[in-house]
């Protein structure tokens, strides 16, 4: 068993959808710092059972669940395409 932190995967896949048709860095970097200011401002699912996993995956397919996520997802690649980490050559 391993606890996991399930929002880290919802996080990545919605940066998937989202990021593809944007006019921004798509670089590892750049999706990293995303992630990372958009988890910290998401609560924690944690999980550790498979039971656990279907729970997290049940709460996704909740409207306002997704729409919580998709806005922090939003306001970080805002942030992070004003501000990247890395200068672009």
């Amino acid at each position: 068993m391993k606890l996991k932190n399930y929002m880290e995967d919802v996080v990545a896949l919605l940066l998937d959808e989202l990021i593809r048709d944007r006019d921004m860095c798509k670089c590892e970097l750049c999706r990293l710092d995303i992630m990372a200011i958009a988890l910290n401002n998401l609560p924690p699912k944690y999980i550790v059972t498979k039971k656990g996993e279907v729970y997290a995956k049940t709460d996704l397919l909740s409207r306002q669940y997704r729409t919580d996520v998709i806005i922090q997802l939003l306001k970080a690649m805002e942030i992070v395409s004003k501000n990247p980490h890395h200068k672009h050559i």
